[in-house]
């Protein structure tokens, strides 16, 4: 599915590319270990990467992505100064942004219910870097990464796809592709060769081709107004608003942004988990309603011991049909948007 050289969609003349940032949830491991395994041994510029990972372990990604390829892959650090020919990997629990020749960790608000998040990367680079950005959107399920793709876009930035019928998980790329319309959907043997080119040293950076009128149409986003929407944050409960007319990006006031499929995929996470604590409730009410009936049953109290044993075997009713309800609607089955590790 490679759409055409890079020669092709470039015209005049500036500095170089020199900055490749990656994105990837599920399947990216391996896709990205295989997109290193690839990438030139003195690669002219610096490679950052998100992958999401849990914060519950420490994450093994640099050794596994070193072990891969020629360039030596580590953790981010803040404020460290970063060097061409390194990979520089997100930390667990913390998004990884660029500033001018240095790098800056945050424990900011989550995006798209992950920390760290592909967005705030991208964003950051189209921000500093411009047209030096090249940005690859890899495996993976849900939205995350792909308005960070549009901001590499806008900003005159490359913007490159891993093809969804080459990644394990398609649906963030086919989100990306969407949402970005990127300049190239391609495999990871196409993909690796498409970023060495556009990092050699001989290689200008020209004014890439702008949106079409179609592209800024199918741009317009949620049908919602501008400012408050409807909807409300699934992490701290606040209102979320729109960041502008036909946004498809929302965030409330603490900071926690979302991408609409992030956002669905976070309620239904919080509804299950009400539902599970309501389920709780209810099972502690029948065995405190159990506790007050044997009690009063002690004492002889024949009609408190009716009235707590009936609310004892109707708390015991709700609780077993919600149990019910849970379990009916499988939310267990589908596939986490987290990459373990281990895996790769």
């Amino acid at each position: 599915m490679l759409q055409g050289t890079l020669v092709s969609r470039m015209t005049g003349s500036q500095s170089k590319r020199d900055i490749v940032v990656i994105g990837g949830s599920a399947g990216a491991v391996d896709a990205l270990g295989r997109l290193a395994g690839l990438l030139p041994a003195h690669l002219d510029g610096a490679v950052f990467v998100v992958v999401h990972v849990s914060a519950l372990y420490r994450s093994r990604l640099p050794e596994i992505v070193s072990r891969r390829g020629p360039l030596p892959a580590s953790h981010a650090k803040d404020g460290e100064r970063y060097r061409n020919g390194r990979i520089y990997i997100a930390p667990p629990d913390a998004h990884l942004l660029l500033e001018d020749g240095r790098i800056r960790l945050s424990r900011g608000p989550r995006e798209n219910a992950v920390r760290p998040a592909i967005d705030p990367l991208f964003r950051s680079a189209a921000s500093i870097y411009g047209p030096r950005v090249v940005g690859v959107v890899l495996s993976g399920t849900l939205d995350d990464g792909s308005l960070g793709l549009l901001d590499i876009k806008l900003h005159g930035g490359l913007t490159l796809v891993q093809d969804p019928d080459d990644a394990a998980y398609g649906d963030m790329p086919r989100n990306a592709i969407e949402v970005a319309k990127p300049h190239t959907v391609a495999s990871i043997v196409e993909l690796a060769a498409l970023i060495a080119e556009a990092l050699l040293p001989d290689a200008d950076v020209g004014e890439m081709e702008p949106l079409s009128a179609e592209d800024l149409a199918g741009l317009k986003g949620l049908d919602f107004p501008p400012g408050a929407t409807s909807l409300t944050c699934p992490e701290c409960g606040g209102v979320l608003y729109l960041e502008g007319p036909g946004s498809l990006k929302m965030t409330c006031q603490v900071g926690h942004s979302y991408a609409p499929d992030s956002l669905f995929d976070q309620q239904r996470a919080w509804v299950e988990q009400t539902l599970w604590a309501a389920h709780r409730s209810l099972r502690e009410q029948a065995t405190l309603a159990k506790h007050i009936a044997d009690r009063y049953e002690g004492r002889g109290s024949r009609l408190t011991t009716r009235i707590f044993r009936r609310r004892h075997s109707e708390a015991s009713e709700h609780a077993d049909a919600l149990r019910r309800l849970i379990l009916d609607r499988g939310t267990s089955a589908e596939p986490a948007t987290e990459e373990h590790e281990d895996s790769a």
